[in-house]
């Protein structure tokens, strides 16, 4: 031992740990998007992406109003423009190398000096060529003309003064190669590993995210492709085990073109297996200006604002919150008119969807799929059973760094004192009821303390939605009295 003489300090490591932060209602959206228009050095195909931002958003996929095609585009334009909300990651399943189709050569009218191909889907690489009108003569890229895209996605080839092009032509022959979102299905977006080469592809890239970014997915949606039952089922499937580790939770559309009566809606949502705890089934689609939208991508965004107002804790609902949108509408454009008691009914069968009664549109339904087969608060209620994955993912990010240290009473006293210390902090803010931890002699016994298991008991309890707010009135005569001063 060292030699002292005098007075000496030391520290040593805080007993109590704070808590990591997880966001409850980080998107992670799979879907398409036109990258033939992307700023990136490489188009990013079954890449988990963290975007910010609109024009992050844009810069990386590109983007075009063609929602039916491009499906990223709805939740890019809802998600950051309509609502303001940030981060979102989102996963574009269309390959430009292998998702395409070829343009065969055709006369193409020069106006101003250029040719402008109005559509969103052209790839700008070596197979779009240009020539005379009568295809005799071909011209150069970056010599005789530049290529480029407008700010509507559409392909213009300007002519360069001095180059080849004669001025004043008033035709060119032009050919391309154009991306095909046609042929993305299902299987596109579930993917897989390919056992050859090792490549993630789809839904099997949740489990990415964390190892890229060290973030948790909160949501997980699909918009254009959860309306089918084998997508939504997988879309379950992850959002109960991601990295083998956490928990999110899944927002499932349900078909609008089959599914034209609300009273039709619930037969079809047990028959297809939307009934998971883990997920909301979301009934009919919604629109704005023309525009029609999938209900999983407003309802991510009223998620991410009543989640936003509580410091991003997954307290609140998103039932009775606003929606950006003007008409709740079916496929064919046809609106859907649904009172208080449709929309109940609705509610009833553990389906959310809109009404628009007091206050303009608002989210309708507080229930998961689960509900009515199942009456247990921690599932039944969304907001509950956002709040027990939100609270499980942070009790992971948190003690991870506890594993393998020495199984010792101060560990045990650091731990403990730590989750009380966060439970007794959320309960102060109103977001638990009430939550203690306990570690009990009777959750561990020797055989398994031996083994290096050591079992704690969390108990929680999130408010649950004032959903039914029941006032009494009566008449009374008493008050008659008043009429004699």
């Amino acid at each position: 031992m060292a030699f002292n003489h005098g007075v000496t300090t030391s520290e040593r490591a805080t007993s109590v740990l704070s808590t990591a932060s997880v966001s409850a209602g980080i998107p992670i959206v799979f879907g398409t998007a036109p990258v033939n228009q992307t700023g990136l050095t490489k188009a990013p195909v079954n890449t988990p992406v963290l975007v910010n931002s609109y024009a992050e958003a844009v810069n990386a996929f590109g983007y075009s109003d063609d929602w039916k095609s491009y499906s990223l585009c709805e939740f890019i334009n809802a998600y950051f423009q309509l609502n303001g909300l940030k981060p979102a990651i989102l996963v574009n399943v269309l390959d430009p190398s292998v998702h395409k189709t070829v343009v065969a050569a055709a006369s193409k009218n020069v106006v101003d000096k250029a040719v402008t191909i109005l559509d969103s889907s052209v790839i700008h690489d070596d197979t779009l060529t240009v020539k005379s009108s009568d295809a005799a003569t071909s011209y150069a890229k970056g010599t005789d003309y530049t290529v480029a895209f407008d700010s509507d996605g559409n392909t213009v080839i300007s002519i360069k003064p001095g180059g080849a092009i004669p001025s004043g032509v008033s035709a060119l022959s032009v050919a391309y190669t154009k991306l095909n979102p046609s042929v993305i299905d299902a299987d596109d977006i579930i993917g897989g590993m390919d056992v050859g080469t090792g490549l993630v592809t789809g839904l099997e890239l949740v489990n990415q995210v964390f190892p890229r970014y060290g973030l948790v997915p909160g949501l997980i949606l699909a918009p254009g492709y959860s309306h089918n039952p084998t997508v939504a089922a997988v879309m379950v499937a992850k959002a109960g085990n991601i990295n083998s580790t956490f928990t999110a939770f899944a927002l499932t559309d349900m078909p609008t073109d089959t599914l034209k009566r609300y009273t039709d809606v619930p037969a079809w949502k047990n028959i297809n297996g939307y009934t998971s705890a883990l997920q909301v089934p979301l009934w009919p689609k919604a629109s704005k200006g023309g525009k029609q939208y999938h209900m999983s991508t407003h309802i991510a965004c009223a998620i991410g604002v009543a989640d936003a107002a509580n410091d991003g804790v997954p307290v609140a609902s998103p039932s009775n919150k606003s929606l950006v949108i003007d008409a709740a509408v079916l496929a064919d454009g046809t609106e859907v008119f649904l009172g208080p008691d449709q929309a109940n009914f609705l509610n009833s069968q553990g389906i959310m969807t809109v009404l628009n009664f007091v206050g303009g549109f608002k989210a309708w339904g507080n229930y998961t799929g689960a509900y009515p087969a199942s009456t247990d608060p921690k599932d039944v209620f969304m907001s509950i059973r956002r709040m027990f994955i939100w609270a499980k993912n942070s009790i992971i990010l948190t003690y991870w760094s506890q594993v393998d240290n020495p199984a010792t009473p101060r560990l045990i006293e650091t731990i403990t004192d730590s989750i009380n210390i966060w439970l007794n902090g959320l309960t102060a803010s109103g977001y638990l009821l009430g939550g203690r931890v306990e570690f009990n002699a009777a959750d561990n016994p020797i055989t398994d303390l031996m083994a290096g298991k050591f079992n704690f008991q969390i108990y929680i309890t999130p408010p649950g939605p004032a959903q039914e707010l029941a006032f009494k009135f009566e008449y009374d005569a008493a008050y008659l009295e008043t009429l004699f001063g």
